[in-house]
């Protein structure tokens, strides 16, 4: 036993407890990425688009990694908000409020996007219509998406930020002297606070997120049989 570990025996599953939440912050990563990913394919597939796929950095850090998640989805953003801004140019402005009313059968908007889709992407199938539909005339590409952003902006400038991601795989004892190292021997005990704070929050962006992609490629799969 450690000296350290003598004078506080609580460390050792302290220790365990980084090493444990410092996974689930990895899974709600990979989680993101892979979902970003299939939303890019989607995009790419159905509106046109020439979005570059991402990968994990898996020797970097959590913040480096954050920040490929960020990048992408506000490419994403600003693709949709350039379909939004076509979409409110070609129809008139009844039918463009129409997309906006919850209240609005989704078949009907997807009825009334695909009248102008072939001008704005080159081609008006009822896949392209409701990808659009989807994500212009809800709140994922603001609501959703903007919250995962603040969430990945606040856990990539915390003192998790500077723990690379790949930390686990060489131990609990190599997590430890990265956090000690990245906040000047701040206990262990705040780096257990940082981690389920942002977890808290990150899992609950993330999984909204994560939700939101699948309802969407569900709905692109119901119109393409």
């Amino acid at each position: 036993m450690a000296q350290s570990d003598f004078l506080y025996p609580e460390n050792p599953r302290r220790r365990q407890e980084v090493n444990r939440l410092h996974q689930q912050l990895l899974d709600c990563l990979s989680d993101s990425f892979h979902a970003t990913n299939k939303l890019i394919d989607v995009l790419n597939v159905h509106l046109g688009c020439r979005l570059a796929f991402i990968e994990m950095k898996r020797d970097g850090t959590i913040k480096e990694n954050c920040d490929i998640i960020i990048d992408a989805v506000t490419k994403i953003q600003k693709e949709l908000q350039k379909v939004d801004e076509a979409l409110k140019e070609k129809l008139e402005p009844t039918l463009y409020r129409k997309l906006q009313d919850i209240k609005e059968r989704e078949t009907e908007k997807i009825a009334i996007v695909q009248k102008v889709m072939s001008v704005i992407v080159g081609e008006a199938t009822s896949a392209a219509s409701a990808v659009a539909v989807k994500l212009v005339g809800s709140n994922i590409a603001t609501g959703i998406i903007n919250k995962l952003v603040t969430v990945l902006a606040q856990i990539g400038a915390s003192l998790l930020g500077s723990i690379g991601v790949a930390v686990l795989g060489l131990g609990i004892d190599m997590i430890f002297r990265a956090i000690l190292g990245a906040v000047e021997k701040t206990q262990l005990q705040t780096a257990i606070k940082s981690y389920e704070k942002h977890l808290v929050e990150f899992k609950s962006a993330s999984e909204k997120y994560n939700n939101a992609i699948t309802e969407v490629i569900d709905t692109v799969k119901y119109q393409m049989k």
